[in-house]
């Protein structure tokens, strides 16, 4: 599986209204700026404005892409619903989207198959290059997790699985926020790719234990979604104004994490956004780091930030403070 993403990718969410609704010109000038930039790799989602976010970058990819060189990953396990009494104007399972539609847990056969189908159209792609089950594990589905799991490997896995035998995807894997649930599909299933989301970044490196080194002995790549943590790596925390961790409102042990993080970033004259894009770089299985992109402005910043110089003395200065796993690979320049 010959894919070559990139540095940084192009996380797809935000055009697809995330919380807020983005004008039509807007999410197209900043796809048009991010294949201008070099960015190839764009992941998007039917769940992402109820098909909005797909249909905004097939738009935009069919004019400016005639050749078919980006790589475009979507995600199965949620069908699209229509709703008939639904105010469009207000937020919807997190998206103001014109779509009238809603989205429903389904990891059946005939739902990702169809869900397959309806995204190749939204994408205007005769195939779509990555496929991802989206949101499976205890994390999205608490109790029911273990009913999710059976549909989905009884029934949605195997429709990936022939998706990907007959050529018409090039790669299958996971689209999640948490590891527990990646060891368990490892255990029962061959996946090519984990897009996991906010789990292996500045602030944490449990995956260190037993997940990196497991996709590693079975050739399983990683794309790295949620490198600023829901937010605080962004910004920071010493502004004064509200900061998101892992969706939500940050523990005072984070804080103080990213606080110190800061006086180090302040030492060595780096942005915390260029550290927390950078660093998960610096592991094997890493192969692309792919933040969250919803104006031209984050874009620039993104790309500037993946640039930036950053001395070997920071990675060991957080090291020796005991801000970042020492068995943590750090980015080239730095001895281990």
């Amino acid at each position: 599986m010959a894919l070559d993403f990139g540095r940084l990718g192009f996380g797809a969410a935000a055009i697809g209204n995330l919380y807020r609704a983005i004008p039509d010109a807007d999410a197209r000038a900043v796809i048009d700026q991010a294949w201008a930039a070099g960015l190839r790799y764009f992941d998007t989602a039917p769940h992402y404005g109820f098909g909005l976010s797909e249909k905004r970058l097939g738009a935009a990819l069919a004019e400016i892409d005639p050749h078919r060189r980006a790589i475009i990953s979507t995600k199965v396990g949620r069908r699209l619903d229509p709703t008939l009494d639904a105010d469009l104007s207000q937020v919807r399972q997190g998206f103001v989207s014109p779509e009238p539609y809603e989205s429903r847990f389904d990891y059946s056969y005939d739902a990702v198959m169809r869900s397959y189908e309806a995204s190749r159209g939204r994408l205007r792609r005769d195939c779509i290059d990555i496929l991802y089950v989206h949101d499976i594990g205890r994390f999205a589905h608490g109790d029911a997790h273990e009913a999710r799991m059976r549909e989905f490997l009884d029934g949605g896995f195997r429709a990936m699985e022939e998706l990907r035998r007959t050529g018409a995807v090039r790669a299958i894997g996971l689209g999640v926020n948490e590891t527990a649930v990646c060891e368990e599909i490892l255990a029962h299933a061959d996946i090519d790719l984990i897009l996991l989301a906010g789990r292996y970044t500045l602030l944490e490196q449990a995956p260190l234990d037993s997940l990196l080194p497991l996709c590693a002995a079975r050739g399983v790549r990683i794309i790295l979604g949620g490198p600023f943590n829901s937010g605080i790596l962004a910004q920071g925390v010493r502004h004064g104004g509200p900061v998101h961790y892992d969706y939500g409102d940050p523990p005072a042990s984070i804080v103080d994490r990213v606080r110190r993080i800061e006086e180090q970033c302040d030492r060595f004259g780096v942005t915390l956004g260029a550290a927390a894009l950078q660093f998960p770089l610096a592991h094997p299985v890493v192969a692309s780091v792919i933040p969250g992109i919803g104006t031209t402005a984050h874009l620039r910043s993104a790309i500037a930030q993946m640039a930036q110089p950053v001395p070997a003395g920071f990675w060991l200065a957080l090291r020796d403070e005991g801000l970042i796993d020492a068995r943590a690979p750090v980015p080239a320049g730095m001895a281990a």
